[in-house]
């Protein structure tokens, strides 16, 4: 075989070819807005979720209305959290909607949450060393309550511990729940409408803070709204990896 006829039966080759190439290089380019296109609708099918997902939060407008002398006041709030068993992995809000932060203003778990809402039952203290105190005093209404309230006091003079084995000791007491002057903490206390509570939440690097909510609502699917107002917030707790006080004392 010649050169020349090698040579044309290269180029016949060449040319044989180019029909694949260009369809390969259109299918490539079709597949590139196939993908643009999926993560467009995607990303307006999580603004739609995250718009649902408001409307599945949001108080009553009846609760806004009624509750609205009191919201116009600093440092209060009215939330709805949904129970966790129910919700949890099912939106995009991280928790299911049933954290909330009170210092952050928000439903995402890991920003410092204070309070969770779980089979009926509020709760505090949900990370690493963080810990807390939830007390019930009872049917008094919201406005009254301050940091001399009868119960609240405890709470508002309690000196956060700074090294994480007392953190830990804390974590221990609240869990299993203590007395002190005749009233009961707890990091657990059943919801119950028409009943006030106060909540101490330590998240240590973020935030310790005191609060009184009440709840207003209890509704069919489980979901609470609560009403609240801040009591005080302290300065931000830092853990030390060190000794407790007790064995440095018993040193």
């Amino acid at each position: 075989m010649t050169r020349r006829t090698l040579f044309a039966a290269a180029v016949l080759a060449a040319l044989s070819a180019l029909p694949l190439v260009a369809r390969a290089q259109t299918q490539d380019r079709a597949q590139i807005q196939d993908r643009a296109q999926a993560a467009a609708e995607i990303e307006s099918l999580r603004e739609q979720i995250k718009a649902r997902e408001a409307v599945l939060l949001a108080p009553a407008r009846e609760d806004l209305d009624a509750f609205a002398e009191f919201l116009a006041q600093p440092r209060t709030g009215i939330i709805r959290l949904l129970p966790r068993e129910k919700w949890d992995g099912k939106l995009s809000t991280r928790g299911g909607g049933a954290y909330y932060s009170f210092v952050s203003l928000t439903h995402e778990y890991g920003f410092g949450s204070d309070i969770s809402l779980e089979q009926n039952y509020f709760g505090v203290g949900f990370g690493g060393a963080d810990f807390g105190f939830l007390i019930n005093i009872g049917n008094v209404p919201l406005e009254s309550v301050t940091t001399g309230t009868d119960g609240v006091r405890y709470l508002a003079t309690f000196n956060t511990p700074r090294a994480e084995p007392d953190a830990r000791v804390e974590q221990r007491r609240t869990g299993a729940g203590f007395e002190m002057e005749g009233w009961s903490y707890k990091s657990r206390l059943p919801v119950f409408t028409k009943q006030t509570y106060v909540v101490r939440s330590v998240n240590y690097g973020t935030s310790d803070i005191l609060v009184a909510f009440r709840v207003v609502r209890k509704d069919s699917d489980g979901s609470v709204v609560v009403l609240w107002k801040m009591l005080k917030k302290f300065s931000k707790p830092e853990l030390e990896r060190m000794p407790s006080a007790a064995a440095a004392a018993g040193s």
